[in-house]
Order: C-alpha cells, then sequence, then structure tokens
C-alpha cells in the first residue's frame, strides 16, 4: 500500500482540549498514550483514533512545546529514501526518519510551498 495515504495527525498544544473538541464534534473515542518520536506528540498526550471510529487511522494529540498544524501521511517502503527524494525535488526534510525499524519510522517534510507532509514505513 506505499504510496497511499495511511494515517493524519491533529496536533495542538492542548491535546486534552483537542480530543474533546473532536470527540464531541465527530464522536471520535481515543487510545491515549505515546507515539513513535516526542517530536510529534510529548510523551502519554497522543490519542490513537481508529480507522473504525474516524475512516482512516489518526491521532490526536501535542503539548505545550509543539505547535499546531494538521497533516497527513503516506505509506512509503523506506521513509529516508522519501525524504531523499522529497529533498532533491525542492521540498526540505523537518523530521526524520524517527522510530523503530521493522515497526514504524516516520519522516516529515515540506513542500516547494512550505506545506507539511508525512512519510511513514516499515524502515
Amino acid at each position: 500500500m506505499a504510496d497511499q495515504v495511511v494515517h493524519f495527525e491533529i496536533i495542538g498544544t492542548s491535546p486534552q482540549r483537542l480530543r474533546e473538541y473532536y470527540g464531541n464534534l465527530f464522536g471520535w473515542t481515543y487510545a491515549v498514550g505515546d507515539t513513535v518520536s516526542a517530536e510529534v506528540s510529548e510523551a502519554g498526550e497522543y490519542g490513537f483514533v481508529e480507522a473504525s471510529v474516524a475512516g482512516m487511522n489518526g491521532g490526536v494529540g501535542g503539548g505545550a512545546s509543539l505547535r499546531a498544524k494538521v497533516l497527513f501521511y503516506v505509506g512509503v517502503d523506506d521513509v529516508g529514501a522519501a525524504l531523499d527524494r522529497a529533498e532533491q525535488l525542492g521540498g526540505r526534510r523537518v523530521l526524520g526518519p524517527d522510530g523503530v525499524p521493522g515497526k514504524l519510522v516516520v519522516g516529515q517534510f515540506t513542500d516547494p510551498e512550505g506545506n507539511l507532509i508525512g512519510v511513514a514505513g516499515p524502515q
């Protein structure tokens, strides 16, 4: 399933407030815990939303040290290679690769217009 949108994130400085907001708005429920990278969400502040609830796997998290953003992740076979390619095409690497190889690795880049995009995969 490479090159398909596989995950979304809504990140803010008050993740509990955001989880309550989207829970009330859309009926989302969360499994709150950690994420694969402290640069994505502070420890214990990431609320996973299952695809059966939101239509796609996602998460709502963040913390006081993080800036608000909404982004999606595209599934790739090799996060490092995808980030290298993004840079070759005029993008800028922001994060990664970070995570647990063989399980989940993530990265983020900005496109030539400055839009933040995520990539995720097994390596």
